[in-house]
């Protein structure tokens, strides 16, 4: 089932999840979980084989050569990794790899196998979805769970959707199923502007992984980059006049949800940012 033999005894494991294709617009969500592999250090864990759900027709092996001389092929498919970020007491499993072409329920019941041997509590599940939001404004992160005592403790939505669903949606299901405590979280992407990667959308994730974990993410020079993305966008738009005007009405059409934000609510964001940055948790506190 996995390349890794012997799996550890990890403290209080929580899952957070993402997979490339349709669940993720702009690259945003397995950007985010590629993001904090780098920035907590994560060692490879185990890996799906991926024989029984990918088409190598649709997804292709690489090849790649080692120390110039000897020949690798890298075949795609779902890789797990742990870390331990500093000050946590729970270890995170990370879980990033491609949608599978196919049998969807059996490689859920085999990630969902994977994470019964290393005894997860519970699964966050990170998504991007193309929407009518301009570039300019804070992206959208839209937070559901099945589980209605969930929803209340994270102060989420219990979903409604109906339609198409991809691997994140039947993932969500089978954690369900599982009694396996499961979140996701979808980031709006601009679709004017979806070619990958979408830094912007990757920092509206991790900000909200911030509050859901209730511990700092790293950000590195994420939000540099971002900005640089933001502003490149402007300059295209600034040349183009009717994308000017398109990104006008859409700007124009996010102002009444941006207004209806409260004051109690602005304050609880705050207060929650100064507690995962170790300030005073109040308004005054601070640096």
């Amino acid at each position: 089932m996995t390349e890794f033999d012997g799996l550890p005894t990890l403290r209080s494991p929580v899952v957070v999840a993402a997979f490339e294709g349709w669940n993720d617009a702009g690259d945003a969500a397995t950007g985010a979980v590629e993001h904090l592999e780098l920035e907590w250090a994560a060692t490879p864990l185990a890996a799906i084989d991926p024989d029984d759900y990918y088409d190598f027709q649709v997804n292709r092996p690489s090849v790649s050569l080692v120390d110039g001389l000897t020949r690798r092929i890298d075949w795609p498919t779902t890789r797990l990794s742990v870390c331990s970020p500093p000050g946590s007491e729970s270890d995170i499993v990370l879980v990033r790899g491609l949608e599978p072409n196919m049998r969807w329920r059996g490689f859920c019941d085999e990630l969902l196998e994977l994470f019964h041997a290393l005894e997860v509590e519970s699964v966050v599940l990170l998504g991007g979805l193309l929407a009518d939001t301009p570039h300019s404004r804070p992206f959208p992160v839209t937070g559901t769970a099945g589980d209605p005592e969930l929803a209340a403790r994270h102060n989420l939505a219990t979903s409604r959707y109906e339609g198409p669903t991809g691997i994140t949606g039947v993932l969500q299901d089978a954690s369900a199923r599982a009694e396996l405590p499961t979140v996701s979280f979808w980031v709006q992407v601009p679709h004017y502007v979806s070619q990958p990667p979408c830094p912007k959308a990757t920092l509206a994730l991790l900000h909200r992984l911030e509050d859901v974990l209730d511990l700092p993410v790293p950000l590195g020079d994420l939000a540099e980059t971002a900005a640089v993305w933001e502003q490149t966008v402007d300059d295209l738009a600034g040349q183009d006049a009717e994308m000017a005007d398109y990104v006008r009405t859409l700007e124009e059409r996010d102002v009444e949800p941006m207004a209806q934000a409260s004051g109690e609510e602005l304050a609880r964001e705050f207060e929650r940012y100064l507690r995962r940055r170790g300030g005073s948790g109040g308004p005054t506190g601070g640096r």
